[in-house]
């Protein structure tokens, strides 16, 4: 099975060519600030995307008549259960309108379908952030004017608790798993066989702080920074994600930076001890949706490359469950897996409604 998946970022497209399992090649087309300027809205820059795939696929000597399937990286979309989907014309409507946000990934799905509708082969989007499977008891937040939303880092948290599973001999639909991306947001999430069934919402601030969003923050001294005059709505927007975290604290995203400040630095290691501290409740948490009966914690993402923070983090939660570590995440290989269990039907592509 030949497969070409297509990731677009906000300044890049990555695209990867498989042959069953096995990367063919990859390629990362960088897009500079001017050129996406030049744009007043993401869906305007289909075109100049398109052009620039095209193009690197005929430099690398592929034929696109020779594809089995297209594989976009999942948009916003409205929320659906985990899966790999076909996208049809109702999740291209809701891709091109961006009624449910704007974002450079809607781009994957249409690109994907553009392409297989060339040469009639089927198009797909595997595990959106907006994968939603969780509870109705884990949706109260505790006012009625706020639900807890499911917004996570599904693609790689479905593809490494299925990497686990298949390592332990144990289906994913009869695993209870806590697992937690690691990167510039952090979402943990409790996986009760096969479904993600709670998880903190990663992307509006819910959770522990990250390299660059704020996470939790007390809800009264929040409330007392909207309403001091300082900050607009954008401010207070911003300073939860993009300025939050360890940007707030030292104006710098890069964990390896900071752990090497950390060693001579105490303020910089009390920051640093205080994340761990706080994913390690958070994991907690977790363990309760699954009534403690976990039988792994997995920590992934581009943080569980750190030796430290993954061994504070350890230090406090193997007394919950045992914990495995997958550092990085390929994006690139998940969304090829999920095509390719449909392919082979090993599982049914699903439609969206």
């Amino acid at each position: 099975m030949k497969i070409l998946i297509v990731n677009p970022g906000s300044t890049s497209t990555k695209i990867g060519l498989f042959e069953d399992e096995t990367p063919i090649f990859e390629r990362v087309l960088r897009h500079t600030m001017e050129e996406m300027q030049g744009y007043e809205k993401i869906g305007d820059q289909y075109d100049f995307r398109m052009e620039l795939i095209m193009a690197a696929m005929e430099q690398s000597g592929v034929d696109i008549a020779e594809l089995d399937a297209i594989c976009g990286m999942g948009g916003l979309v409205k929320p659906i259960p985990s899966g790999t989907y076909y996208v049809n014309d109702a999740m291209k409507a809701d891709l091109q309108s961006g009624n449910f946000g704007d974002h450079a990934s809607n781009l994957g799905g249409l690109i994907a379908r553009a392409i297989g509708d060339k040469i009639g082969k089927p198009a797909f989007i595997v595990d959106p952030v907006v994968v939603d499977e969780m509870e109705d008891i884990s949706r109260i937040s505790g006012h009625p004017a706020i639900i807890r939303r499911s917004i996570f880092h599904a693609l790689n948290q479905k593809a490494t608790a299925r990497k686990y599973c298949k390592e332990a001999g144990k289906p994913y639909e009869q695993a209870n798993l806590v697992v937690v991306h690691m990167g510039g947001g952090i979402s943990v999430s409790c996986h009760f066989q096969g479904r993600v069934i709670d998880s903190n919402n990663a992307l509006d601030g819910d959770g522990p702080f990250t390299p660059e969003r704020s996470g939790g923050l007390p809800s009264g001294g929040l409330a007392a920074l909207c309403y001091s005059g300082k900050y607009t709505h954008a401010d207070i927007k911003t300073l939860i994600k993009g300025k939050g975290g360890m940007v707030g604290y030292f104006g710098t995203n890069s964990i390896i930076e900071l752990e090497q400040r950390a060693k001579t630095d105490p303020a910089v290691k009390l920051i640093i001890d205080a994340m761990a501290l706080q994913i390690g409740k958070e994991i907690a948490a977790q363990a309760v949706a699954a009534c403690g009966r976990l039988d792994a914690i997995i920590l992934t993402g581009g943080i569980a490359y750190s030796d430290y923070i993954t061994g504070e983090i350890t230090r406090r939660v193997e007394f919950i469950a045992p914990v495995k570590r997958y550092p990085g995440e390929d994006e690139l290989a998940a969304l090829n897996l999920g095509a390719l269990r449909v392919l082979r039907g090993e599982e049914e592509g699903k439609i969206y409604q």
